[in-house]
């Protein structure tokens, strides 16, 4: 018996690199997966993996960039399975530049990818598991989202990357908020992993080397969000790396002023810097953690 037996998920960008992973450790733990890539031959290559081994896939190559895209792959899931269950939102492009020099071609592509990708499919689930819900059904939802900690941090060169990673960390945080009454959950993963798409970014291959990035390692935590046993968690964000998992939350408050009565002048706010800023720093916010 699988964690996930009965239930049927959809993982986007699953023809290679951790949505592969995703798609074939979920199918292992019981899961029927529609596996979406705009590659036909990738997608095809992943269904005869999971066949092979003895799990039930079915491939898609719809463009989850866009509305129509999004609608079309939760449909086929729904018309070949019966329902939908769990989605893996993992599509993804890079198109790095400064923000200085970057086109609008550059900008447009990852947003759309990244962020619009997400969001559609997350509507046409969001919308199929409000009407089971409605119709009284025991509904059980899952979306997990992939972000990345370019979208914590910020990555120069990535002003793209990083914007669309950060909007779905608030996306993840809307879908968790406004599903939970459906009993479904959101939660986002940050991997760090060598893939196609990251071994182009300069120094990328020469530092992530060994086991520890490969691909592969991420599935575990996505089937994890996908089942039971994570029924209580929900609007989450976390970092793989490897065997290391960190738990993120969000902006909290650091430190408070409060004038009273009346409103801040700017002549004020120059003389209390100091105590705004008590023992934190007022640069541009340091990049990572320490362990």
């Amino acid at each position: 018996m699988g964690k996930l037996d009965d239930r049927t998920a959809v993982v986007t960008g699953a023809g290679r690199g951790i949505g592969r992973g995703h798609a074939q450790l979920l199918a292992t733990e019981g899961a029927r997966v529609v596996v979406n890539d705009v590659d036909a031959k990738c997608a095809d290559a992943v269904v005869g993996e999971i066949e092979k081994a003895g799990g039930d896939a079915a491939a898609n190559t719809d463009n989850v960039a866009t509305w129509e895209g999004g609608r079309a792959l939760v449909e086929q899931a729904i018309d070949t399975y019966g329902r939908l269950d769990i989605l893996v939102n993992n599509a993804g492009v890079l198109r790095d530049a400064m923000s200085f020099n970057i086109s609008e071609e550059e900008w447009d592509a990852v947003i759309d990818v990244h962020l619009k990708g997400h969001m559609a499919t997350a509507r046409a689930a969001a919308a199929h598991w409000r009407d089971r819900a409605k119709a009284g059904e025991d509904v059980a939802g899952r979306i997990i989202n992939t972000a990345s900690e370019s979208g914590l941090h910020g990555q120069p060169g990535q002003i793209n990357y990083s914007t669309a990673k950060a909007g779905i960390l608030a996306m993840t945080l809307v879908l968790a908020r406004e599903l939970r009454k459906y009993k479904v959950t959101a939660n986002a993963v940050c991997p760090r992993a060598l893939t196609r798409m990251t071994e182009s970014m300069p120094g990328a291959a020469e530092y992530m080397t060994g086991p520890e990035y490969s691909p592969d390692n991420i599935a575990p935590l996505v089937c994890f969000l996908a089942s039971d046993a994570a029924a209580d968690v929900n609007g989450q964000v976390f970092v793989m790396v490897g065997a290391r998992i960190y738990l993120m939350q969000g902006w909290e408050m650091v430190h408070k002023l409060d004038r009273g009565e009346g409103r801040w002048t700017p002549e004020e706010l120059v003389a209390r810097k100091d105590d705004l800023f008590a023992g934190r720093r007022s640069k541009v916010p340091s990049m990572g953690w320490g362990e």
